[in-house]
């Protein structure tokens, strides 16, 4: 028997239709970061003429067709946002352009995917520019905002003005209706061994992904709220935010290039957005910024912190001293992210309501997980049986885009036999679908047969009041096989020795989990985007380049 149901795709375009049409009113607010000068706004509605007057001008001028690549090397913006909702709506593909990546990479990413025209922001122009004799694809580079452009002369790509090339085009488009499985966009991991891959997102899964983001066991966004997302968009779509912001018409504040700790404190105090959204870094010095210079951040009901565990230090700190509360996440590039988000059930008291928001979070009713055992099969979700985490969903990904020859491809080490996307991490699953990440697997510290899990040392390092940041990693050691390094970063002027710390370890964690090994580091080195690099940190301490002290108690 077949249903009744009308069979309408789900696309990028009926998001942006409604969005422009239903919350015309709603707002895009740039941060200029010109004292005295106000942000820029424009409404859904503008947002919505501007992006039909930009996929006119990619159509007619630039000649763009079928499902090409139209790349953005752009910051949260609202032209950012324009080219986010008509490249896809008229049927090619979004590749963002993740800025912080190695020139080489980015140069391998851009290739990879056969990009034909690059938007880029004229800040920026002189990041792209060098690169440019390297791209034999590009035949148009399309310039948004001030910048110096001499770095573009010569250049074998045509050259526009952003501005200039959508005036005077007609404000409305009639949107095909492409294949709701089509590509839509197109991000790169890095996260991965070897070369970046491409994890290309289908118009379904976007749509879906969207409406998850908007449930109350997600963000809970509607049109009274506004979100800052400080996470990129070129880092998963800012985990898939802008797309979310337009279905809901929840108003966006922009952070544009402005996304350091004073401006973000005084844009947040400024316009006053009531959710923001960011990896553990950038709150990290937001903390360190509202405790030298409080700020009235009131105005924030929740900040969702996501793309590297979240330390329950940080989380304390922001809800005591501060009185926002933290909403931990997990998800990753192939999974658009949204994977877990950690709300405490119904019927908990505050102080049992820690212990799960510490967690990564549960799982929604659209991604299903499961735990790799050790030595095969699965463990069962009892809150102590930890594996490899396996998930799949109709927004997680379930194989890599193949580059110009555009056929899928699945590594054995990302995807099971039958199908399973292989996160890399390491965990438990409680019986109620509460995921704690113990590792990553190539980061858990196998000592004496036992695992020891650098997260759960950094979390607790990070908690003692003089420790800013630490990072643990395996080190080869001739007895145990592997033990823990710890580098730490000390607050400005604190003063904790080495012994202190191990002590303060030592009333946390079992006694043979303690790192002998210590290092006092400037900063943890960081990813393109902003999680720990342990990789550079394992090489320092290979190639001798660490200030390495052994530290041991009397009775060991």
């Amino acid at each position: 028997m077949l249903s009744t149901m009308q069979d309408v795709p789900l696309t990028v375009s009926r998001i942006l239709r409604h969005g422009s049409t239903v919350h015309s009113g709603s707002t895009v607010t740039t941060w200029t970061g010109v004292p005295g000068q106000a942000p820029v706004r424009r409404t859904f509605g503008e947002v919505g003429a501007r992006a039909a007057q930009l996929a006119h001008a990619l159509g007619d001028e630039l000649g763009v067709d079928g499902d090409q690549r139209v790349a953005t090397l752009m910051w949260n913006n609202a032209e950012h946002m324009e080219a986010y909702l008509a490249i896809p709506s008229m049927g090619a593909v979004l590749h963002t352009l993740n800025l912080r990546l190695p020139a080489d990479q980015l140069a391998w990413i851009v290739n990879h995917a056969a990009d034909r025209v690059i938007i880029v922001n004229g800040s920026l122009v002189p990041l792209l520019a060098p690169l440019l004799p390297q791209l034999p694809t590009v035949e148009h580079v399309v310039v948004s905002g001030p910048g110096d452009l001499t770095p573009l002369a010569g250049c074998a790509a045509r050259v526009h003005d952003y501005e200039e090339l959508i005036a005077g085009r007609p404000v409305a488009y009639d949107w095909p209706e492409v294949d709701e499985r089509d590509a839509a966009a197109l991000c790169y991991t890095s996260g991965t061994t070897g070369d970046p891959k491409g994890v290309a997102y289908s118009h379904r899964s976007i749509y879906l992904h969207s409406m998850q983001v908007n449930s109350a066991e997600a963000f809970a966004l509607g049109a009274a709220d506004l979100l800052l997302p400080v996470v990129p968009m070129f880092h998963v779509n800012a985990w898939g935010t802008p797309h979310a912001s337009f279905m809901a018409g929840t108003s966006m504040l922009m952070p544009d290039r402005f996304l350091q700790p004073a401006p973000l404190a005084e844009m947040i105090e400024t316009v006053r957005p009531t959710i923001a959204a960011a990896v553990p870094t950038i709150f990290q010095g937001l903390l360190a910024e509202l405790d030298a210079r409080p700020r009235d951040v009131s105005s924030l009901r929740s900040v969702v912190i996501g793309g590297a565990a979240c330390p329950p230090a940080l989380m304390r700190a922001f809800q005591e001293r501060h009185g926002l509360r933290v909403i931990h996440a997990w998800g990753m590039t192939e999974t658009s992210p949204l994977g877990t988000v950690a709300h405490p059930p119904a019927g908990v008291s505050e102080e049992e309501a820690w212990g799960y928001r510490a967690t990564q979070g549960r799982f929604p009713a659209s991604v299903e997980a499961r735990l790799a055992a050790p030595g095969g099969g699965f463990q069962p979700w009892d809150g102590e049986s930890a594996g490899e985490l396996e998930v799949r969903g109709p927004w997680i990904a379930g194989a890599y885009f193949g580059g110009a020859a555009e056929e899928p491809f699945r590594p054995d080490d990302k995807f099971s036999e039958d199908g399973w996307l292989r996160t890399g991490d390491v965990g438990t699953i409680s019986p109620d679908g509460f995921l704690t990440l113990t590792d990553r697997a190539k980061d858990v510290i196998k000592s004496g047969g036992e695992w020891i899990s650098s997260v759960d040392l950094e979390n607790h390092l990070m908690g003692h009041p003089d420790v800013a940041e630490a990072a643990v990693v395996a080190v080869p050691d001739e007895k145990w096989g592997e033990r823990p390094l710890a580098t730490v970063v000390l607050k400005e002027g604190a003063t904790a020795g080495y012994p202190e710390l191990r002590a303060f370890l030592a009333e946390r964690v079992a006694r043979w989990q303690l790192p002998e090994r210590w290092a006092l580091i400037p900063a943890v080195p960081k990813t393109s985007v902003g999680k720990f690099d342990k990789k550079v940190i394992r090489r320092q301490y290979a190639e001798g380049d660490l200030d390495v002290t052994d530290v041991t108690d009397a009775t060991e």
